[in-house]
């Protein structure tokens, strides 16, 4: 009877430890630019995929009118990408400070401003995808950030 009991015990526990293990999230990783333009897409934006040869791909995208780019980076002459880097700027607005980019720098996390060669004020997130990546939830969620983010600079970007 005992053994009986024993393995009924068994039986049960193992069953409840199968209904706890979380199902397995899809990973996604920079090495297929088509995976990573669908998710953009799923946000509702456009997304163009810019492939030449020798150069490292890249998504054009936009979101309420602010143009954007998705690069994919750490790659092997453009291929078998690691990373992934979001990056917008805007030339009409050449007069931003540095103190005033070093200060959204110090307030804001995940994404940092600086100027680029040309003067002009830019915003860059990276996103580490190496390895087997992350679920593709947590993807989206990057361009979700990424959104607030680009809202947020433009309006401190362009504030008197």
């Amino acid at each position: 009877m005992r053994s009986f009991a024993t393995r009924a015990a068994l039986a049960l526990g193992a069953s409840a430890l199968l209904a706890a293990t979380p199902a397995h999230a899809e990973l996604v990783n920079a090495t297929d630019p088509a995976t990573i333009e669908a998710i953009v897409e799923s946000q509702g934006w456009p997304a163009t995929i810019v492939a030449k040869p020798g150069d490292d791909p890249y998504i054009e995208s936009n979101r309420n009118g602010l143009k954007f780019l998705v690069l994919f980076m750490n790659c092997d002459e453009g291929k078998k990408c690691k990373t992934l880097q979001y990056y917008m700027g805007f030339s009409d607005a050449k007069d931003v400070t540095l103190e005033k980019l070093n200060k959204w720098n110090k307030d804001k996390r995940f994404a940092r401003a600086y100027k680029d060669d040309e003067g002009d004020p830019v915003l860059e997130m990276d996103v580490d995808l190496d390895f087997a990546g992350i679920p593709r939830e947590n993807v989206g969620e990057t361009f979700n950030t990424w959104a607030t983010l680009m809202d947020s600079f433009r309006e401190y970007v362009f504030e008197k």
